[in-house]
């Protein structure tokens, strides 16, 4: 998942996290993210993923958009790149991932190599009468 963090503006500190892609980023109450600042376009952005490429950030035609300070159509995005749409201005980062807990599995390896143990020394007090 990808979280998206607001700057500065009316949602400054708002994080927003897409479950789903593409994402539609603007004014518009279509947008899956809608933002209502100077210079955001009713669909001014689209975030999209591609296995190859990672996360790509499109820009629609005669909406201005930068990723780092660079003035861009189309990018691959990185993890902590910083977007700005008009006077707006967004983190773009990988969500934490969860970690399972694994303590059964760990538990059930443990009694595993215990009963090994124990039919080996079944095994050598067999043997040995």
């Amino acid at each position: 998942m990808v979280r998206l963090t607001i700057l500065n503006g009316k949602k400054a500190g708002t994080e927003w996290v897409a479950r789903r892609f593409p994402v539609r980023i603007g004014r518009s109450s279509a947008c899956d993210l809608r933002l209502e600042e100077d210079g955001v376009w009713d669909q001014h952005l689209e975030l999209s993923f591609d296995p190859e490429q990672g996360f790509i950030l499109t820009v629609q035609p005669d909406a201005l958009a930068s990723v780092g300070g660079q003035s861009i159509q189309r990018t691959s995005l990185r993890n902590g790149d910083i977007i700005e749409i008009g006077a707006l201005q967004m983190h773009f980062a990988l969500s934490p991932t969860r970690h399972r807990s694994l303590r059964i599995r760990e538990a059930l390896t443990w009694i595993a190599l215990a009963a090994l143990c124990l039919g080996q020394i079944a095994l050598i007090y067999w043997l040995a009468q």
